[in-house]
């Protein structure tokens, strides 16, 4: 079974519990990565005092490095956002750790708590934001590592369009 075969078969992994598997010191499918980015979140020594939020810019932090894969730590203050984006030919998982943050997507948008994942493939274009009034932290597992983050123009990164409606 190859790594793409998770994503073909289940759609979103996380969706399905029994998908789900730990942490592997080497991650290889979506479900290992997936795994790896819930057992640093459940850590709190691992990521809690490295987090530091920037007014100007979003912060990150490398947390760590794999074979082939990066982890990231990211801080958003409220009304920070990444804009439209893809990650090349990186797959990724983004998991919410503190806070809220709002993905928004061409099909609609999605409120992201604390403990929320959100796995996706190669292409896979999105604009992640903090709407809220708190400050939200995350953690982004890439595979390969990222290298590029090409921007794309949306309708719904426009400032007109982030009183969307979240749907869940």
């Amino acid at each position: 079974m190859n790594s793409d075969s998770d994503l073909q078969i289940a759609g979103d992994i996380l969706a399905v519990q029994h998908l789900l598997q730990p942490a592997k010191e080497h991650p290889s499918t979506v479900a290992e990565f997936a795994g790896l980015a819930r057992a640093i979140a459940a850590d709190r020594s691992q990521w809690a005092h490295l987090v530091e939020y920037d007014a100007t810019t979003r912060w990150y932090h490398r947390l760590r490095t794999g074979p082939g894969y990066e982890v990231w730590l990211l801080s958003w203050v409220p009304g920070q956002g990444a804009g439209m984006h893809d990650h090349g030919e990186s797959s990724g998982v983004l998991t919410v750790l503190q806070g809220e943050l709002t993905e928004r997507t061409e099909k609609g948008a999605r409120a992201l708590t604390a403990g929320a994942q959100r796995v996706f493939a190669p292409g896979y274009a999105h604009d992640v934001v903090n709407d809220s009034l708190e400050p939200a932290v995350s953690l982004h597992v890439y595979y390969p590592g990222l290298t590029d983050m090409p921007m794309h123009p949306s309708a719904c990164s426009a400032p007109e369009s982030r009183d969307a409606a979240v749907t869940a």
